[in-house]
């Protein structure tokens, strides 16, 4: 630098950026990275070889950012860990009886469970408590684990081939320049990096992009599911009851339905998940949730009890048809970040598991070689090869189904469990990404909910504040907008503002602009839960969400 260019450049220099060299970092403590890096060391013990495992999380601890139903299959931990029963593993209630509704707006009318929701031998559990588990086997393996560290950035080799991520700089201020308690991230290199994100995975979507992982594949789809916990009267307390209802409140279009489960401790999971295809913009998730509460077959589970915690979550509800290309040079992708939910199981921790399982066999196979290749192409073959395969390829159909409608989407559902086994040879197409749905607001009807009680139902903000989430104010948003005249000039204007009811946690609000006059979008980035809907859902594509500072966000207790 010349000395004319010291005198024109006053800012101070940014500290350079730590790094730490591993064998493999995994992006992620949920049910897929944690079983690939206990995997990995498992491997490791049998060759008797060194290797070093690092998982990153940006929950403030593991389990912090996990939301689930959740009812557990537990066929992938009893590859992974046969002896979890001795080892302590937190799944203490197990699944009792299926109950399946249809619900109108009065009644609730009993149907056969579908095969595929079946529950003998699966366990309801907190899979926040599960995965906190999980990662005391990793750590006693030798895995470090890095909660609190948010993955911010991709880094690539000269080559193009990632290596290594780094974490975001702690201490900013809002408009990005370091404050006084600055601390710059760390670089974490590696010879493979897995991105085990979770849904909609801000690197993973980076990574989909520069890769073109989705050339080959159905636009990926997903829903929002929307949970609270209980604490109920003994009297309406029965532990393993599993309940699952479709129908009421959302319209027959809309792809939806609800969960009820009794945990031990008189803890109950009330859920509702909303397919995010939907068309009508005046729908709000949220608010079908709480309606949903005050069915005369649900309210009575609530009368006497408080609810304890809150919580909302994007899911991926593609399947098999909606799997991106799983690998590239220097990193791969497992778990709910690509996308391996068993939509009709409503399961998807034993397929993440399975997949993180099968990427560690495949990737300690790549590292063991004198020449690895640029990627792990063993990987997708093992896939192909496992029962997550074969489970995925048989359900592949149900979900793009229900584009005909629910009635439409339950009888084809019926006909390929019941007659064809799931062994039909063709592929239903998914009709459209989950943002290109929305219909304008003048050619929909507009949905009168009602106000909340304060004792059953509750307002966004009010539920909030039992998800634990807290973020630092003085930081740059991780809500960005590529225009910001795009929420008033064309959601507002064609789609009446739907960021205002998709987003479960109140964070965007058109209010009067005063200077301006009209309205403008306000966005409350500190009540963000990190469930991705508006990222998914808005349908210019103007938010895009990246990763506040390391440790914020919800911490979910029991979830």
């Amino acid at each position: 630098m010349s000395d004319t260019d010291s005198a024109q450049d006053t800012r101070p220099e940014a500290p350079a950026r730590e790094s730490m060299e591993f064998d493999v970092v995994i992006v992620g403590a949920g049910p897929s990275g944690l079983s690939a890096a206990i995997r990995l060391m498992q491997q490791a013990e049998a060759a008797g070889r060194e290797l070093s495992v690092c998982v990153l999380e940006k929950g403030s601890e593991v389990g912090a950012h996990i939301l689930s139903g959740a009812v557990i299959e537990t066929r992938a931990l009893d590859e992974l860990i046969p002896d979890w029963k001795d080892k302590g593993a937190p799944l203490n209630t197990p699944a009792g009886k299926d109950r399946f509704l249809f619900l109108t707006q009065g009644k609730a009318i009993p149907l056969p469970p579908p095969p595929s929701m079946h529950n003998d031998g699966n366990y309801i559990v907190s899979l926040g408590n599960v995965c906190r588990w999980l990662a005391e086997q990793a750590e006693g393996m030798g895995v470090e684990i890095y909660p609190g560290f948010a993955a911010a950035e991709v880094l690539y080799d000269d080559n193009g081939a990632v290596r290594g991520v780094a974490t975001g700089d702690m201490g900013l201020k809002r408009d990005g320049t370091p404050g006084p308690n600055h601390e710059p991230g760390v670089e974490l290199h590696a010879k493979v990096t897995v991105f085990a994100e979770g849904c909609r995975g801000s690197l993973t979507r980076q990574l989909i992009s520069r890769f073109e992982l989705a050339a080959d594949s159905q636009p990926q789809t997903y829903g929002i599911g929307i949970k609270e916990l209980w604490e109920v009267d003994p009297a309406q307390h029965q532990p393993g009851k599993v309940v699952h209802t479709i129908g009421w409140p959302v319209s027959s279009d809309v792809y939806g339905g609800s969960f009820l489960y009794h945990l031990e401790d008189n803890q109950v999971a009330v859920g509702f998940v909303v397919g995010l295809d939907y068309t009508n913009p005046h729908l709000s998730p949220y608010d079908e949730f709480q309606r949903f509460k005050t069915h005369p077959a649900v309210r009575p589970t609530f009368e006497g009890g408080r609810r304890i915690a809150y919580g909302a979550r994007a899911l991926s509800e593609g399947g098999l048809q909606s799997l991106p290309k799983l690998t590239f040079p220097g990193g791969l992708l497992i778990g709910d970040t690509a996308g391996f939910l068993n939509v009709p199981k409503i399961k998807g921790t034993h397929t993440a598991m399975k997949s993180g399982m099968l990427a560690a066999e495949a990737l300690f196979e790549h590292l063991s070689a004198d020449t690895p290749p640029a990627e792990v192409a063993g990987y997708p073959e093992r896939l192909k090869d496992s029962w997550l395969w074969a489970e995925l390829k048989e359900v592949r159909n149900i979900r793009p189904s229900f584009k005909w409608g629910m009635w439409g989407g339950l009888a084809y559902s019926a006909l390929e469990a019941y007659l064809f086994k799931g062994a039909m040879p063709w592929t239903i197409a998914h009709a459209h990404a989950d943002h290109e749905t929305l219909k304008p607001a003048d050619q929909c009807p507009p949905i009168d909910y009602p106000k909340p009680d304060g004792v059953l139902t509750f307002d966004r903000l009010t539920n909030v504040a039992f998800s634990g989430t807290n973020h630092e104010e003085e930081q740059p948003c991780h809500l960005t907008l590529k225009d910001a005249n795009v929420p008033v000039e064309v959601n507002l204007a064609r789609f009446a503002g739907p960021e205002a009811r998709f987003c479960p946690a109140g964070v965007y609000e058109f209010v009067e602009d005063a200077e301006k006059g009209g309205q403008r979008l306000q966005i409350n980035a500190q009540n963000c839960v990190h469930c991705k809907t508006c990222d998914i859902k808005d349908p210019t594509q103007n938010i895009v969400w990246v990763t506040p500072q390391g440790g914020e966000g919800p911490n979910y207790p029991n979830m």
